[in-house]
């Protein structure tokens, strides 16, 4: 069984590929507001090192936020391509945050920047896969207040792939995705102020 995981949503882009529960190709890319130029090339080389090709993949895990706007759709858009072009992938979603804290154990604060002092964040508790405190766009600061045992942030984190396959949610209608983005985009803000 081949698995793609794939997440856009912050800094990093992130792509892996799993036969049979183990990893085969695993790639941590630092963007600067340019992961569109890399996404499709690294799915494209993780199917290569597998000799292999999108027809062979079972299913697509995507990490579907909350994080940059532009960023979390590329991730989710490559993944419904191939879940609603090919009809044999199955697709799945799971948290980015979820996601970035899924190599650590216990209670683990995981943040995106959103600017201004504030970030898209959470406190996981990994080992029973709940949140303590749920998604939310807060005040950095606010968030840390509260009690947690290790920090993932967009700039530093590392995907267990094995948690996510364990931790992924079934997308019964794939073309109907949407990312969880927790806040209006800029040009919304503006034009409802």
């Amino acid at each position: 069984m081949y698995s793609l995981i794939l997440d856009s949503a912050t800094k990093i882009l992130y792509v892996s590929l799993l036969k049979d529960n183990k990893v085969v190709y695993e790639k941590y890319i630092e963007g600067r507001n340019d992961h569109a130029k890399n996404i499709v090339d690294k799915v494209n080389e993780a199917l290569l090192t597998a000799n292999i090709t999108a027809d062979n993949l079972d299913e697509v895990i995507v990490g579907i936020g909350p994080g940059s706007y532009t960023g979390v759709r590329m991730a989710v858009t490559v993944a419904k391509m191939l879940a609603v072009f090919k009809k044999n992938i199955k697709l799945y979603k799971i948290s980015t945050l979820m996601l970035m804290a899924s190599n650590y154990k216990g209670k683990v604060l995981s943040t995106i920047d959103a600017r201004r002092g504030n970030c898209f964040g959470a406190i996981i508790d990994v080992n029973n896969n709940k949140y303590v405190i749920e998604e939310a766009l807060i005040p950095y600061d606010e968030l840390k207040k509260n009690d947690y045992e290790f920090e993932a942030n967009e700039a530093d984190f590392k995907v267990d792939p094995i948690f996510v396959l364990n931790n992924k949610e079934l997308v019964e209608t794939p073309h109907l995705l949407v990312p969880n983005y927790l806040r209006d985009t800029e040009a919304e803000r503006n034009l409802n102020a």
